[in-house]
């Protein structure tokens, strides 16, 4: 069986650069998560109120995502990164979980964040990811925290 970095990635590109150095330490295989309608730069603006991130996660919206990850099946270890929201999950990421059957799957989950700490990030995430297992969660900021990770 094969590993999956699955990453979504805000503005900054931070857990982009994370997910793709990642990748290539542990060989696996490598899949952004995409919103299908792309975040602006305005989007993304947490202070202003009525900004789509805001929107979405306080009105409990799906965020509908593009594409799928070709042979899913194929893959027993998936580590699942994303920028911190609210002490938790990015409503794409969300809808991107729900997308699959993680019956039988390993996740470690790694989440980049400017201020906010990793909260109970793990235990909201688990009704997304049913049948799954969360084997560690980890807040980092670089890859050099996740090598030899198992």
């Amino acid at each position: 069986m094969k590993a999956l970095v699955a990453y979504f990635s805000a503005e900054a590109g931070t857990t982009r650069k994370i997910a793709e150095e990642l990748a290539d330490a542990v060989a696996s295989d490598l899949y952004e998560i995409k919103p299908e309608v792309p975040y602006s730069e305005a989007d993304l603006k947490w202070p202003n109120p009525m900004a789509r991130c805001n929107r979405e996660k306080f009105g409990k919206k799906e965020v509908p995502v593009q594409g799928r990850v070709p042979d899913w099946e194929n893959y027993s270890t998936v580590y699942l990164g994303f920028p911190i929201w609210y002490y938790g999950v990015p409503n794409v990421v969300e809808t991107f979980c729900k997308g699959y059957d993680w019956s039988g799957k390993k996740i470690y989950v790694f989440v980049t964040s400017g201020g906010s700490g990793i909260g109970k990030t793990a235990q909201k995430l688990e009704p997304f990811v049913k049948g799954g297992t969360i084997e560690d969660a980890r807040r980092v900021t670089g890859v050099e925290e996740l090598i030899g990770w198992k």
